[in-house]
C-alpha cells in the first residue's frame, strides 16, 4: 500500500501559476476585457503583475449610484496619470451619477495625449455635459466616438476630427440645425454613422452631407420631429437603415449611386414615395411600409436581387405588386411578419389584385422564395404564394414556416394540413422547385 501511495505521489505534478506563464501580449488581451477596477486589483498577485495593468490598452470605468463620486473621480484620474501604454486603444466611461464636467474634460485630455483611438461616453444621469466641443478638436488620433446622453452645443464651423471613422450618437442633443451640420461636416473621413434620436432635441432638420460616409443608421422612436426631417447627401453610401421616423415630414436622399443595401421601416406615408425611389441602385432591400404607400414613378430597380417585405402592415401586397413590376432581376424574395404575432384586427382588410402582366423577374430570374411565419388561414397570403408558385419559371426552392399551433387550437391542425396540401398541389411553373413546410 505504501509503495502505491509513493508511486501516485510521483505522478502528481503541481503547476503553481499557469496564467503567469502566458505571454504578456495574451495577458493584455485578457485584461482588456475586464473593468479597469478589476485589472488594477491584479497588481497584488505577484511582482510580474505589479505594473502590468499600466500598459493595458483598453480602459473601462463604471460608476454606479451607490459609489462615492469623489473617490471614483480621484481613482480614475490617478489610473490615467499612471497609465503608460504608448497607444490607448479605448477609453470607456459609464457614469450613472452626475460627474463634474471638468473631471471628464481632464480624463479625456489625458487619454487624447496617449493617442486615444476609441472613446465611449455613456452618461445615465442626463444631458449635462457641454465640454466636448472644445476638447475634441485637439484629438488627431480618435477613430471611433460613441456618445450617449451627452450634449454638444454650439459646434462652430471650424470644428474638425480628421481621423474619425465611426460615430455613434445615442440621444445626443445639439443646440440647433447648424450645430449638428457643423459637427458632421467636421468629420471629413467619417465612414459609419449611427444615430438614435432623443426627446431633448433642438434640431428640426438633420442635414447629413458627407463624401466619405459608407454606412448610415437612423433610429427614432420618440415621435419628436413632426415638421422637420432628414436631408442626406452621401455619394459613397453603401448601407442605409432607417427605422421609426414616421412623424417626420420628409427624408430626402440624393446622390447615392453606390448604395448596396437598405432597411426601411415605420416611415411616414408622406415621405415613403421619395424615400423608396432613392433606393433604385440597391441590390438588397428590406421594407416595412405603411398601407398608405405613395409609390415613386419612373424608377426601375435594375440592380435589386434580394427583397424582404414585412407582412405585418395593412395591404402589404400592394408594395409587393409594385416591387415585382419594377425589379426585373430579382432572385430572392422573402416575407416575414416582424410583429411576431397574428392579430387580424391590426391588419387593414382588402384583397390582393394580381398584376395584369406577369412580372419579368418571375419569368426569368426568381430562384428562391422564403416565407417566415406564413399565415395559412389568411386568404391573401395563400393567393400570393399560389401566384408565385404558378408563374415563377426558374424557382428552385420555396420554404414556408408556420406558427406552431397551441394546445387550445388543436382543432385547427386538420384545416392547416388541408391548406398546406392544397398549396403543395399547385401546378408550378418550375419543375425543379423544391417545396418545404416547417414550423
Amino acid at each position: 500500500m505504501e509503495q502505491c501511495d509513493e508511486s501516485l505521489r510521483k505522478r502528481v505534478v503541481v503547476k503553481e501559476d499557469r496564467i503567469s506563464d502566458l505571454s504578456e501580449t495574451l495577458l493584455l488581451q485578457i485584461l482588456s476585457c475586464l473593468p479597469t477596477k478589476a485589472v488594477v486589483a491584479t497588481s497584488v498577485l505577484s511582482k510580474r503583475w505589479r505594473s502590468l495593468w499600466k500598459v493595458v490598452p483598453r480602459l473601462q470605468f463604471e460608476c454606479y449610484n451607490h459609489q462615492n463620486i469623489h473617490k471614483f473621480s480621484e481613482n480614475v484620474g490617478r489610473c490615467l496619470l499612471l497609465h503608460k501604454a504608448p497607444v490607448l486603444e479605448s477609453l470607456h466611461l459609464k457614469l450613472s451619477r452626475s460627474c463634474c464636467a471638468i473631471d471628464l474634460g481632464l480624463w479625456a485630455g489625458i487619454a487624447f495625449s496617449r493617442h486615444l483611438r476609441e472613446f465611449v461616453l455613456d452618461l445615465f444621469f442626463g444631458p449635462n455635459v457641454q465640454f466636448l466641443r472644445s476638447l475634441f478638436r485637439f484629438s488627431d488620433t480618435l477613430e471611433t466616438l460613441k456618445l450617449k446622453n451627452s450634449v454638444l452645443s454650439d459646434v462652430p464651423p471650424g470644428f474638425c476630427m480628421k481621423s474619425l471613422r465611426t460615430l455613434h450618437l445615442h440621444c445626443v442633443g445639439f443646440s440647433d440645425n447648424e450645430s449638428f451640420r457643423n459637427f458632421i461636416s467636421g468629420c471629413p473621413n467619417l465612414e459609419n454613422l449611427v444615430m438614435r434620436r432623443g426627446k431633448h432635441e433642438n434640431v428640426l432638420t438633420f442635414v447629413i452631407v458627407s463624401t466619405s460616409l459608407k454606412r448610415l443608421s437612423i433610429k427614432d422612436d420618440t415621435g419628436v420631429v413632426k415638421n422637420g426631417g432628414y436631408e442626406i447627401n452621401a455619394p459613397s453610401l453603401m448601407y442605409l437603415e432607417i427605422r421609426g421616423i414616421s412623424p417626420c415630414e420628409r427624408c430626402s436622399i440624393v446622390d447615392s449611386p453606390k448604395l448596396v443595401e437598405a432597411n426601411i421601416s415605420n416611415v411616414s406615408p408622406i415621405m415613403n414615395g421619395n424615400l423608396v425611389g432613392s433606393l433604385n441602385s440597391a441590390k438588397r432591400l428590406s421594407l416595412e411600409l405603411p398601407s398608405e404607400i405613395l409609390f415613386p414613378t419612373g424608377d426601375i430597380f435594375n440592380q435589386l436581387v434580394y427583397l424582404e417585405i414585412c407582412t405585418c402592415k395593412g395591404k402589404w401586397w400592394n408594395l409587393l405588386t409594385f416591387m415585382l413590376d419594377f425589379s426585373p432581376k430579382l432572385q430572392v424574395l422573402k416575407f416575414i411578419d416582424q410583429s411576431q404575432r397574428f392579430d387580424k384586427d391590426c391588419v387593414v382588410g382588402g384583397k390582393w389584385n394580381q398584376p395584369d402582366v406577369v412580372p419579368e423577374c418571375l419569368l426569368s430570374h426568381l430562384e428562391k422564395l422564403e416565407w417566415e411565419l406564413f399565415n395559412w388561414d389568411r386568404e391573401e397570403e395563400i393567393e400570393v404564394a399560389t401566384y408565385i408558385l404558378t408563374y415563377a419559371r426558374r424557382l428552385k426552392s420555396a420554404t414556408f414556416s408556420t406558427r406552431p399551433i397551441q394546445y387550445k387550437e388543436l382543432s385547427k391542425l386538420e384545416e392547416r394540413y388541408t391548406k398546406l396540401m392544397d398549396l403543395d398541389g399547385v401546378v408550378r411553373a418550375s419543375n425543379s422547385c423544391h417545396l418545404v413546410f416547417a414550423e
